[in-house]
């Protein structure tokens, strides 16, 4: 039996990687207080199977010291008034991904004489962040009144999710590591991100945050594509706090949600309400929070007011555990890989560019998986 040795503190930095401590993950793997002393080395077999419970790339495991894993992108998150010290491995390998299918899009588009996006970094942050929003709109072909016409929270999410893979923009809506329902994507790390190119830009939403609050990350991070600025973020709420690039893109999301013209002339008929917020966003198809901080930036409510309201709100959603019952499977693909980028790899495939090996790693489906969800998008495989 062939053993392998391992530096003690690469076994300890992977657990940590994972965000759990050694005395845990020895609840699974009773060896591991051993393999630390060194005595005994674990075997291959169980060293494979130790990297694969940590998630880490099983090569580092030997390296003479942790690496220091970086985010390839800048860091916007406020979450909870800072940002995490050390990105999870759910994370890091959900923005790989998702770099690996914009990189492999962006060089098919190329190859095919495509025209770069005009609109992707077409703001600045010196414009006025409500008039980015109504252009938005415009480009999306959302009509006033738009969202108090969709029935459902889910609907109007899935509305404009369409409305933006029309633009050519691949958007992506996902609360697991591809379609591993063990890995959740924890929102109190982060809520989405946008990778921003002019030929296949990228919006990447955490599918496990609530679906009002989705709606709000799908226009901020598309708001990121029009600043031409990617990176990550991670706002708990819409407190009057943040970066410039993200106080940019929350105003214009708003507007692009909760256009002013609009909210004015519903708040005379609602003000009086015991709960006027969360009427609007109901209409509005967007959260309360979202709501309430329209209407502080409009001058229609006090900062006290908003405030109130904010606390309260924040630690009643806290207190509520979150509970959510699976999809259909082919279903949530359109969100987890997105129409717009399976008809390209399915294109591709058809016509020989790649192999269906290839076509199956970019899109995270396999074999008869890919083939069901190929026959959803209208496509006849040989």
């Amino acid at each position: 039996m062939t053993r392998v040795s391992v530096p003690a503190e690469m076994l300890v930095w992977a657990c940590e990687r994972a965000g759990w401590d050694c005395e845990h993950l020895a609840a699974h793997i009773p060896q591991l207080p051993d393999w630390i002393r060194g005595d005994p080395h674990p075997t291959l077999k169980q060293l494979e199977k130790f990297a694969k419970a940590t998630h880490t790339p099983f090569g580092y495991l030997f390296l003479p010291n942790p690496p220091e894993e970086r985010l390839p992108v800048p860091d916007y998150r406020t979450v909870r008034g800072g940002r995490e010290d050390r990105p999870s491995p759910d994370l890091l390998e959900t923005l790989y991904t998702m770099q690996r299918r914009q990189g492999w899009l962006r060089e098919s588009l190329v190859e095919n004489d495509a025209e770069p996006l005009d609109f992707v970094g077409c703001a600045r942050l010196s414009d006025e962040p409500d008039a980015a929003g109504r252009e938005m709109r415009r480009a999306l072909g959302l009509g006033g009144g738009w969202a108090a016409e969709v029935g459902t929270w889910q609907d109007a999410v899935s509305a404009l999710r369409r409305a933006i893979e029309q633009l050519n923009v691949m958007a992506v809506i996902n609360g697991v590591v591809g379609n591993n329902s063990h890995r959740k994507l924890s929102v109190e790390e982060f809520r989405g991100f946008a990778l921003t190119d002019s030929y296949a830009p990228l919006i990447f939403v955490n599918g496990a945050d609530a679906k009002a609050a989705q709606m709000f990350t799908l226009a901020h991070e598309l708001a990121h594509v029009w600043l031409g600025s990617e990176g990550l973020s991670g706002f708990e709420g819409l407190a009057p706090e943040g970066t410039d690039v993200e106080d940019w893109c929350n105003q214009a999301a708003a507007e692009l949600l909760v256009p002013a013209r609009e909210l004015r002339a519903r708040w005379m008929g609602v003000r009086r309400q015991q709960e006027p917020f969360r009427t609007l966003a109901r209409i509005f198809k967007v959260s309360p929070i979202v709501a309430s901080r329209r209407a502080l930036d409009l001058e229609l409510v006090d900062r006290r007011t908003f405030f109130a309201f904010y606390e309260k709100y924040v630690n009643r959603e806290r207190a509520r555990a979150a509970t959510r019952s699976g999809g259909n499977f082919y279903n949530e693909q359109n969100t987890r890989v997105g129409e717009l980028f399976a008809s390209h790899v399915l294109r591709a495939a058809m016509e020989g560019r790649i192999g269906f090996k290839q076509a199956y790693g970019l899109t995270g489906l396999r074999g008869g998986a890919f083939e069901k969800y190929a026959k959803r998008l209208g496509a006849d495989l040989p």
